[in-house]
């Protein structure tokens, strides 16, 4: 999937386990479950959404391989680091977001 498609089924994930923790079909009581849930999925990894609403998860800095490095089909880059989510996203005091 492209990052548009992870991000939707990742989210939608999320929300049907908080529609399951919550036993709860009402927005303010689902999305208060998502807020309190951790996030774990197999695209995204661990993490958890902030009280802003923002997800928070590592992110990863990619070089592109060379053509005669690829092994496989799919296989094109080569991971230089992963960037803890602290470090990847603006912190919660800096964002101005009134839905704090």
């Amino acid at each position: 999937p492209d990052m548009i498609q992870a991000g939707v089924y990742a989210s939608l994930l999320h929300y049907a386990k908080a529609v399951e923790a919550s036993k709860s079909d009402d927005g303010r009581t689902v999305i208060d479950a998502m807020k309190r849930l951790p996030t774990d999925d197999p695209l995204f990894g661990k993490g958890s959404i902030r009280s802003d609403g923002r997800k928070l998860h590592s992110m990863y800095l990619f070089e592109v391989k060379a053509p005669a490095q690829s092994k496989e089909p799919w296989d094109y880059y080569n991971v230089v680091r992963e960037v803890p989510a602290n470090e990847a996203f603006r912190p919660l005091a800096e964002g101005g977001c009134v839905m704090n």
